[in-house]
């Protein structure tokens, strides 16, 4: 547990480029394991190319009272693959000791918000279908997304983010 659960949602910077990769790094062994991470050198440099070459996303960081960040959440226009889903949330991770305290759900939020001020009125995302966090999209109310023989292979979609939005913010 965090010993202080006031936290800020704020939109990631250029500046915040090694700060999200030493997150990243740190969040994805968390929630996969050491095995198979990809190093802060990686990260950092993906972190980078995003901010200096990719269009069409943004990402929304959760920041600690000591200025550290503890979680992050990155939207993309969705370009196909699924019908019907505009936006994808395309990155969501928080420290696991920041878990339970509405870093998650607000970090959703804003990118759903981000989504609606596009225009975008739908979401989706691509998980590990044995994930813990699946119960996590499914109290956001996101429906589990199948394949067309019917297998469940860890995506996740809201069709109304106008919904998911009035559904947090109420809670």
């Amino acid at each position: 547990m965090a010993s202080d659960s006031t936290f800020q949602i704020r939109e990631a910077r250029a500046d915040d480029v090694a700060a999200l990769a030493e997150l990243h790094v740190e969040t994805f062994r968390e929630a996969h394991g050491r095995f198979g991470a990809p190093s802060y050198e990686v990260r950092e440099s993906q972190w980078r190319a995003a901010f200096e070459r990719e269009p069409d996303w943004f990402a929304y960081v959760a920041e600690s009272p000591e200025a550290r960040l503890v979680g992050f959440a990155k939207g993309t226009l969705h370009h196909g693959g699924v019908p019907g889903f505009g936006g994808e949330l395309n990155k969501i991770y928080v420290l696991r000791r920041w878990h339970r305290h509405g870093v998650g759900r607000q970090l959703v939020e804003h990118v759903a918000r981000r989504f609606l001020k596009r225009g975008v009125t739908s979401m989706l995302l691509f998980g590990d279908a044995r994930s813990p966090s699946n119960g996590f999209y499914e109290r956001l109310g996101a429906e589990r997304l199948f394949s067309p023989t019917g297998e469940f292979h860890g995506g996740y979609g809201w069709r109304d983010l106008h919904r998911l939005v009035s559904a947090v913010t109420a809670e």
